[in-house]
């Protein structure tokens, strides 16, 4: 990482000092178990610090070199993978998905009842990959418990981050059940990016996440990402929490005994990813640099600039419900991967048209600003990332620091 004074960059350093105690606040409070924030413009670092205990327990402080479960932060990494494939020419966006993966034709949507006795009428158009990409094919996750779509997920097993099949057997199970609502209709957080990385098995002919090892991670230096923590890496995992009823931390992944120390039998492209503050560095500056990085070019510049175009009509407020954490929808499009800013004033919140972002269950966060030349990461450990106002308040206090 190229490092900089923030006056060398258009910063304020007394400014942009304001986000230690921000972080400290946080973690002396013991409502986060840690934080680590990292805040670049033009492509130089210029704040990067790490507050609290990686392992509370065990009383390990969190560092530059701690692995987090990123979660959702997977999903940007899968659509790169995707758009790799679609600039080889194996398919386009508006192909029906069902073309690789036949169950997924003739699919049908719920139209009311419950989860044990409900009635369904027939999708009115194909899925089709841009569908996936937006998360606007209808599907959705077990975990909101808001429908009864959900409680059909949870009955059968539609859990790629606990199921112990592999990736494209889980794909009949999901096909089986109804769609939440009709393709390209609703914007629905969901599962769509791990169909997406079960059709990138199946095109490329290679296991998803052999590809993203080999095509994504390893020429990116992405050295200490992948679908588990390496054993040379496990005394640098993070332990996870969630709030306790008395606003504390309460532990529920143990370092020691996470599910994370060995390779999953299912690869999750929605979100099985670990990583490290340096390494997702490195995919954010690839975004940044329109798809390359260090010499080395994953996707052409104008496919980079099309997956963070906003691809909806409207914003998300447009197209979907209230009941979603990672971000806001009034002012926020969606693009082939990442949230896209439309228009700040009716988001609420300080930020450029077109910043492209995303964020992960434990209450981590990326976004890559192109207008500002900006981008700031925070990673932390804390289900759910609905808890606290964490990226509001991060976004204020980097923002306020510009002086150019």
């Amino acid at each position: 990482m190229q490092r900089a004074v923030p006056e060398e960059v258009g910063l304020c350093s007394k400014r942009l000092a304001r986000i230690g105690p921000w972080m400290r606040g946080w973690v002396d409070s013991g409502r986060l178990p840690c934080m680590t924030t990292l805040v670049a413009r033009r492509d130089r670092v210029v704040f990067l610090e790490s507050f609290g205990k990686r392992d509370v327990e065990r009383n390990s402080p969190v560092g530059e070199d701690t692995v987090f479960r990123i979660y959702s932060m997977t999903k940007p990494i899968t659509s790169v993978a995707v758009m790799m494939l679609y600039e080889e020419g194996r398919f386009q966006l508006d192909d029906p998905i069902s073309l690789h993966l036949p169950m997924f034709a003739d699919m049908r949507v719920f139209t009311g009842g419950t989860a044990e006795d409900y009635s369904t009428e027939p999708a009115r158009q194909p899925i089709t990959f841009k569908h996936l990409l937006t998360h606007t094919a209808g599907f959705t996750y077990g975990f909101f418990e808001a429908t009864p779509v959900d409680a059909l997920y949870r009955q059968h097993g539609v859990d790629f981050q606990a199921a112990e099949k592999p990736l494209l057997d889980m794909m009949p199970t999901l096909a089986a059940l109804p769609l939440l609502s009709q393709p390209g209709e609703e914007w629905n957080y969901s599962v769509a990016t791990d169909i997406l990385g079960a059709l990138v098995e199946v095109i490329s002919g290679v296991p998803f996440a052999r590809f993203v090892r080999e095509r994504i991670l390893a020429p990116l230096g992405m050295h200490d990402t992948d679908f588990f923590v390496k054993p040379d890496n496990h005394a640098r995992l993070a332990a996870n929490y969630t709030r306790s009823r008395t606003g504390g931390l309460h532990l529920i992944d143990d370092p020691a005994t996470s599910r994370f120390l060995k390779s999953p039998v299912l690869t999750s492209g929605g979100g099985g990813l670990v990583s490290t503050i340096a390494d997702y560095y490195r995919f954010t500056s690839f975004l940044r640099n329109r798809g390359e990085l260090d010499g080395v070019r994953l996707l052409g510049r104008k496919t980079v600039e099309f997956m963070t175009l906003n691809h909806l009509r409207g914003d998300m407020a447009d197209m979907g419900q209230p009941r979603f954490s990672e971000s806001s929808f009034a002012g926020i499009g969606f693009g082939l991967g990442f949230s896209v800013m439309i228009d700040p004033a009716k988001a609420e919140i300080v930020g450029s048209p077109g910043e492209h972002a995303w964020g992960g269950a434990a209450s981590t966060a990326f976004w890559i600003d192109p207008v500002e030349d900006m981008t700031v990461i925070l990673l932390t450990q804390l289900l759910p990332s609905s808890t606290y106002p964490l990226r509001r308040q991060l976004r204020v206090l980097s923002y306020q620091a510009i002086t150019d």
